[in-house]
């Protein structure tokens, strides 16, 4: 991918503070993990339309994606540690396809309704083809569509954040009932419109951005 810190004024502040919630939203699934998904709430895990696995993959796949994907946007990780860039990128497009496919099967049949259900499964069915375009992208030396398609990949991955952090306000305001089906889709689609903004800004208009090469 593309280096991405550095190249305009601010840019290492708001990677910071991504990372910050990322690993912290990240580090939260992982305890959940760890504690053999115990700590999780039973409304979550109990269903009577699918088994807990689907669930505790999902879970911890995302929890793995949220911990290593900003780090794949440090441009010093790239240029200096090319081969650990590239593993970085490897166990995150793993995570997201294993997380992406594992919440998909089991979007449909969330507790608060086919509203939420269908945000979710929308989420997952994006999220799993704009991970493997960045890959593909990659593994044909496309560098410049590879950190196109990356950053929209993470910016459905930071759903999982956005999400924790419109919760309390939902919560505080209407209820979780009435909030949650509206957050399933606040959680990502404004993620996305931003990283669409964003990279627009970023290359002159009516030209992609240049074509970066990195080390076999």
């Amino acid at each position: 991918m593309a280096g991405l810190i550095s190249t305009r004024p601010g840019d290492g502040i708001w990677w910071s503070l991504i990372a910050f919630f990322s690993v912290g939203v990240g580090g939260y699934g992982l305890f959940h993990v760890f504690n053999g998904f115990e700590t999780v709430p039973p409304a979550v895990m109990n269903s009577h339309f699918f088994t807990p696995l689907g669930i505790q993959i999902h879970i911890s796949a995302a929890a793995v994606a949220l911990l290593v994907g900003a780090f794949q946007f440090l441009k010093p990780l790239r240029t200096r540690a090319p081969a650990v860039h590239r593993w970085i990128g490897r166990i995150y497009v793993a995570a997201c396809v294993i997380g992406g496919m594992a919440g998909g099967s089991i979007a449909l049949y969330s507790a608060s309704g086919p509203v939420a259900g269908w945000g979710f499964f929308i989420l997952a069915v994006l999220w799993v083809p704009f991970t493997l375009l960045a890959l593909a992208a990659a593994m044909r030396r496309d560098f410049a569509a590879h950190e196109r398609w990356m950053v929209r990949s993470f910016a459905l991955t930071f759903g999982a954040v956005t999400l924790r952090l419109y919760l309390p306000i939902g919560l505080a305001t209407v209820g979780f009932n009435e909030s949650y089906p509206i957050i399933a889709w606040l959680a990502w689609v404004p993620n996305l419109v931003v990283a669409e903004i964003w990279l627009r800004s970023r290359s002159p208009a009516g030209r992609a951005p240049a074509r970066v090469e990195t080390p076999a």
